[in-house]
């Protein structure tokens, strides 16, 4: 099928959401109303890379939903409802249009379930399948979002939903061992459903806003990692207890049979993609009630072996486990 065939195809099933897009797909730029604060975040899904390129499992819907909910996930982690999104295909030879196709179509689903609209895009070949996705929300006040650098020192440290499940699902395709685990079929599902169909927290992350949380982050790299993007940004130290992170379920069978801890899964496998939010004590009630797991504690960055950042413990001593880098 020739591009503007192709494009044709994507517009007629694309639908509107919002009164804010004047013109949308078709035209040579897409014209919004703003609101008062644009939040904007892009995020970028290449196959191969973030997914098995040759994986049964990582089906053309799987990269069109991934693609569209990792991007949705920075919109929910700074508590704004989404507006608009903007896809730009790179497409390989081998895909042919049914392919492409169902991977538009699995975007379009997702948008539907989170209020979002795709507003336009861009569609090119290339050696390998690369899918970036610009999201837009939009703030009433610049001052009304959850930020990396609003931790206080006092704080209490929390996690919403379960953690370990996406290192887990991964786990599934990738190594053997972990496949030897003792899993229910739902189980195994659910943790395959988890990395592969991450949910942007959305609507949790505009609650954990209206009820007074400061800070926060979504998990894609894991708390190891992300808490310390929140302890840095802020110039504190987050203290978290490793035995006080919330696993999901079948995590302990696939981390025995792969010969890791458990914790460490939930702390350092990343790809969860649910929110870390740090509060103050008076509202951990509320917050708790609304779905987040208290982990730790924000404190005072003092002395030099006390940086900035985040530390992991057990029992009240250091760990020095890791989370995901970029180019580590």
């Amino acid at each position: 099928m020739a591009e503007r065939d192709l494009i044709s195809r994507f517009v007629a099933g694309l639908r509107t959401r919002d009164d804010r897009l004047l013109i949308g797909p078709g035209d040579d730029a897409a014209v919004v109303r703003a609101g008062a604060v644009a939040v904007t975040s892009t995020d970028t899904t290449v196959l191969g890379v973030h997914l098995p390129a040759d994986d049964p499992h990582v089906t053309p819907d799987v990269v069109g939903h991934r693609a569209l909910a990792t991007a949705l996930s920075d919109l929910a982690a700074m508590g704004v409802p989404a507006g608009e999104a903007y896809v730009a295909l790179t497409l390989p030879t081998s895909w042919d249009d049914g392919h492409v196709i169902a991977l538009v179509e699995a975007m379009e689903r997702l948008a539907a379930a989170t209020g979002t609209t795709i507003a336009g895009g861009d569609v090119s070949s290339g050696p390998a399948l690369v899918v970036t996705v610009t999201v837009v929300g939009w703030a009433d006040d610049e001052h009304a979002l959850l930020r990396r650098d609003a931790a206080r020192a006092g704080d209490r440290v929390g996690v919403t939903g379960q953690l370990g499940g996406s290192a887990a699902g991964l786990a599934l395709l990738v190594d053997p061992r972990a496949r030897t685990a003792t899993l229910t079929p739902n189980v195994r599902a659910a943790l395959l459903d988890r990395y592969l169909r991450p949910e942007p927290r959305l609507a949790l992350g505009q609650r954990l806003l209206r009820l007074g949380a400061h800070a926060a982050i979504d998990l894609s790299d894991g708390v190891a990692t992300d808490a310390g993007h929140v302890g840095r940004a802020s110039g504190l130290r987050l203290r978290i207890d490793v035995d006080r992170l919330p696993r999901q379920l079948g995590v302990d069978a696939v981390a025995a049979a792969v010969g890791r801890d458990p914790a460490q899964l939930a702390a350092a496998g990343g790809e969860d993609f649910e929110l870390l939010v740090t509060a103050p004590p008076e509202r951990a009630g509320a917050i708790a009630r609304a779905g987040v797991t208290w982990i730790g504690e924000v404190a005072e960055a003092a002395g030099d072996d006390a940086a900035p950042g985040v530390v992991l413990e057990r029992d009240g001593r250091p760990l020095g486990w890791a989370g995901f880098e970029h180019r580590a």
